[in-house]
């Protein structure tokens, strides 16, 4: 920002990505998921760990909402029941998700829908 003029420099803002960080609000709405099955979630996959503010305010990222969407997938598209997504998750965590062609089809497809949005 120029201190002479009044208007913002463009560039200033565009420096930082409004994408970087999403609220709850925001990722229930994409996952088309209430909030209180986020915060389910979040007390049942410890894997997920959103950046929380003050007033317990929580901000995902991009790799938080990927794992949303790929825990979702489990639950509601493979059938998996909550213990065995966890269980799944934990396992490709140990041996790499790259040596399970499943988990990487399912993660590709998590991708391409953030692509798509």
């Amino acid at each position: 920002m120029d201190l002479f003029s009044k208007k913002p420099d463009s560039t200033a803002r565009t420096s930082k990505s409004g994408a970087t960080y999403r609220t709850i609000s925001q990722v229930a709405k994409e996952l088309d998921v209430a909030t209180h099955v986020l915060r389910f979630w979040e007390s049942k996959f410890k894997q997920i760990q959103p950046l929380t503010r003050a007033g317990g305010r929580r901000y995902y990222t991009a790799d938080d909402i990927a794992l949303l969407r790929r825990i979702q997938s489990l639950l509601h598209d493979e059938g998996y029941t909550i213990k065995g997504a966890q269980t799944l998750l934990t396992n490709e965590k140990k041996q790499g998700a790259s040596s399970n062609p499943h988990a990487m089809l399912t993660e590709l497809k998590a991708i391409r829908a953030l692509l798509s949005a």
